[in-house]
């Protein structure tokens, strides 16, 4: 389990081009902003990722990623769609959010089923994970992460 204080797993995704993305390319450059969230197209997801673009140009030193089960041909879709700045990586094994923690039990409806727990790791340049937030509330989520940036 990723814990504040720690460092951040590695990974090795494919972004919306198809490239594939490396989280340690990134560090000791800028800040990062992983976000975990279900499904592009959908409305919470919609909104989040349109509050992060909506507030891009508030996040200097800082790199945005967005991370969900879905293909790079989809994700690709929701940038165009939604013009956002920002890449989103494709785990469609899910191991990314197996390794942080984020494929979980979720229930709906009465349902009981597997898939990702809306969450946030904020990452110094240095690669620690210096905030988590977990099961995150869309409304106000941006504010909440810029504030943490503040800090670090």
């Amino acid at each position: 389990m990723v814990k504040e204080g720690n460092k951040a797993p590695d990974f090795l995704g494919k972004n919306q081009d198809g490239n594939p993305i490396k989280l340690s390319s990134f560090k000791t450059k800028k800040n990062i902003v992983l976000y975990f969230y279900p499904k592009d197209m959908t409305p919470g997801c919609t909104v989040e990722a349109c509050d992060f673009r909506d507030e891009f140009k508030k996040f200097k030193n800082t790199k945005i990623i967005g991370i969900s089960c879905d293909s790079p041909e989809r994700h690709q879709k929701f940038i165009d769609k939604y013009d956002l700045p920002f890449e989103l990586i494709s785990d469609e094994n899910k191991k990314i959010c197996e390794k942080y923690g984020v494929w979980q039990e979720k229930k709906l409806y009465g349902k009981t089923f597997m898939g990702i727990v809306r969450s946030t790791f904020i990452i110094d340049k240095t690669g620690v994970v210096k905030k988590i937030f977990q099961k995150v509330k869309v409304k106000g989520h941006v504010d909440e992460v810029l504030e943490i940036l503040k800090k670090i």
